[in-house]
């Protein structure tokens, strides 16, 4: 019995081959560092998961022990540079037939599932901070990474900047209020204001020659202070309060920076208008 005899509607156009023919499933080297970007995110899953049921197993009342959020910021640190690097391999190299799929799927693994779940272990054991207001702001991280992805294949800005924050930046920046600030309903505020940045229309920088190896030089420092938190040494902990803030500081700003530029736009040309 055929599809159409089902009563299912028999699209033509199904037969037909889509993409390069006997290469779709070929990888190419920049879709083994998005490979790697989403098994760095699943890991870092496992860790955090890890710390809550081997304080289940324990039957002690479950803590955050910074060795475990040291361990998954890292890995979600290497994931983003991997991404990082993924789109730089594919244009110098090779890409595959389906290279944009993978980035955007291990994107969604690395920095959207991530750091919401992260959201749930920072804030969802403490009594002090209502479960249902911990999962909003998770979900939101999460179904805001999913749409900015979304948006990101589909809508091309006209100065090629990103169209709203970019989702690792986003992540980086809810896992540095989660360093940063003890678990409360107001340190869940700002995680709900990176969601919102992160599906708004405010243009951000998009990393290209000079910028992106700062980029990558603000990935590898933040893994040396993460390192040296994480592991209890002398200094570690203001390292990481002061990587948090700088990260934290970044994103807000640029929306600043927008807002007086637009302001400062607005203003001339008005004077403009009285001019003529």
């Amino acid at each position: 019995m055929t599809t159409a005899d089902a009563g299912w509607p028999l699209d033509e156009t199904d037969d037909e081959p889509r993409g390069p023919v006997g290469k779709a499933f070929r990888l190419s080297a920049a879709d083994s560092l998005s490979l790697g970007n989403a098994l760095c995110g699943f890991l870092a899953v496992c860790v955090l998961a890890w710390s809550a049921i081997r304080a289940l197993q324990e039957g002690k009342p479950f803590e955050a022990d910074p060795r475990f959020f040291g361990t998954a910021v890292v890995l979600l640190l290497i994931g983003a540079t991997c991404d990082l690097f993924d789109g730089l391999v594919a244009r110098k190299f090779r890409a595959s037939a389906m290279g944009a799929e993978l980035d955007n799927l291990a994107d969604v693994i690395s920095f959207g599932f991530a750091p919401a779940f992260m959201v749930v272990i920072w804030a969802g054991f403490n009594p002090a901070t209502p479960f249902p207001l911990v999962m909003v702001a998770a979900a939101s991280v999460l179904l805001a990474g999913v749409i900015r992805l979304a948006r990101f294949a589909c809508v091309k800005t006209k100065s090629g900047d990103f169209m709203g924050l970019p989702i690792p930046m986003g992540a980086m920046t809810v896992v540095s209020i989660v360093l940063l600030f003890p678990p409360s309903k107001l340190a869940v505020v700002p995680i709900l204001g990176v969601a919102y940045l992160m599906v708004s229309r405010i243009e951000y920088p998009k990393p290209k020659g000079n910028l992106a190896a700062v980029v990558l030089a603000w990935m590898m420092i933040n893994v040396a202070c993460l390192t040296i938190w994480a592991a209890g040494l002398s200094g570690g902990d203001s390292l990481i309060k002061v990587g948090a803030v700088m990260q934290i500081a970044i994103v807000a700003a640029i929306p600043l920076r927008v807002l007086m530029f637009k302001r400062a736009k607005r203003k001339e040309r008005k004077e403009a208008e009285r001019v003529g």
